[in-house]
């Protein structure tokens, strides 16, 4: 081969070398994706996500994994998940208290490890209607014969949250203020699983929990539903009224949507979209979320996005209301 011969073609052989990658980058995904999920099994993230994660995987034809990394109250997957490459592989199921970890750190004056800026909003799935509930070695029949004896005994009935600042610790705490600054006992937990554990053994006589994290329970005959946070009745319990038809002005949802880490590029985040709009509109999802009692809420990414910001504006809110608590 003469000299003029091999140059060109270890020029064509370079060329096609430094082609390659370009080509395996595009074909997102090629490998497993991780979707964080920052709470203890048995709270609405994990029983919501998990069914949505089985559906995704025949569509990207790769495997999806839920992680879990749990600890103060979401806040420690968030950050995860804030820090990860935002390549695609790494994405987040993330509750309503998404909006509260940036403002509970205002509150005490910490540095911001995240804030809502840090991720892209993908897909909404449910918003499932929260529900005040006691245990079955509880008298109360109505929420009326809990806020009275609540009333007469401050800070003798216990109530346990996901957390802090958690997204069940703020619709307990919206209750109480709208009942006349109502005095209970807080035992935070570390997640909505743990969280309706403690209420079960007794270590708690009050929750407010999603309809989906409950359903079971309340089935059982092991938790009573008194009062619903959502602005209807719920199908899955229709025969509960809700805070406002008893005459408190309390609205409140536990919503379940998937997020980026910002800087996830535009080819990808149109890529997730379509597949979550898929999967979560099969049917096998669709009879999954039923069988917790929930129905299908989804939004995509531009309708989420401006749920989001509304939304965001009254959990932040309500942290400043609540104020600065220890426990």
């Amino acid at each position: 081969m003469d000299r003029r011969r091999f140059v060109a073609v270890s020029a064509a052989a370079a060329a096609s070398l430094a082609i390659r990658p370009a080509f395996a980058q595009d074909a997102y995904p090629n490998h497993a994706i991780t979707i964080i999920n920052p709470f203890p099994p048995g709270g609405a993230s994990e029983v919501v996500t998990r069914p949505l994660a089985a559906v995704l995987e025949p569509i990207v034809k790769q495997p999806v994994v839920l992680e879990t990394k749990s600890g103060a109250a979401g806040a420690v997957g968030t950050q995860v998940a804030a820090a990860a490459k935002p390549d695609g592989y790494t994405l987040l199921s993330h509750i309503t208290s998404i909006s509260a970890h940036s403002e509970v750190d205002k509150l005490f004056g910490r540095p911001l490890k995240f804030t809502r800026a840090d991720f892209i909003p993908l897909a909404r799935f449910v918003a499932d209607p929260c529900v005040l509930l006691v245990n079955d070695q509880q008298p109360y029949k109505t929420l009326k014969e809990l806020t009275d004896d609540a009333t007469k005994r401050p800070d003798a009935i216990i109530f346990s949250s996901s957390g802090l600042y958690g997204a069940l610790h703020i619709p307990m705490a919206l209750y109480m203020k709208a009942a006349g600054n109502l005095k209970f006992r807080h035992l935070p937990t570390n997640g909505g699983g743990p969280a309706l554990t403690a209420f079960l053994g007794n270590n708690a006589q009050v929750l407010v929990s999603s309809i989906s994290a409950s359903l079971a329970q309340i089935k059982a005959g092991k938790a009573k539903p008194l009062a619903l946070f959502g602005g209807t009745r719920s199908k899955a319990l229709p025969d509960v009224p809700t805070m406002k038809e008893l005459g408190y002005n309390v609205e409140y949802y536990l919503w379940v949507g998937m997020f980026a880490p910002k800087g996830t590029p535009a080819n990808v985040v149109t890529y997730l979209r379509d597949v979550l709009n898929k999967a979560a509109n099969s049917a096998q999802f669709k009879t999954a979320i039923t069988n917790l009692g929930q129905e299908l809420g989804y939004m995509d990414q531009p309708e989420f996005a401006k749920f989001w910001d509304a939304d965001a504006a009254r959990i932040e809110a309500a942290v400043r209301d609540i104020g600065r608590v220890q426990g």
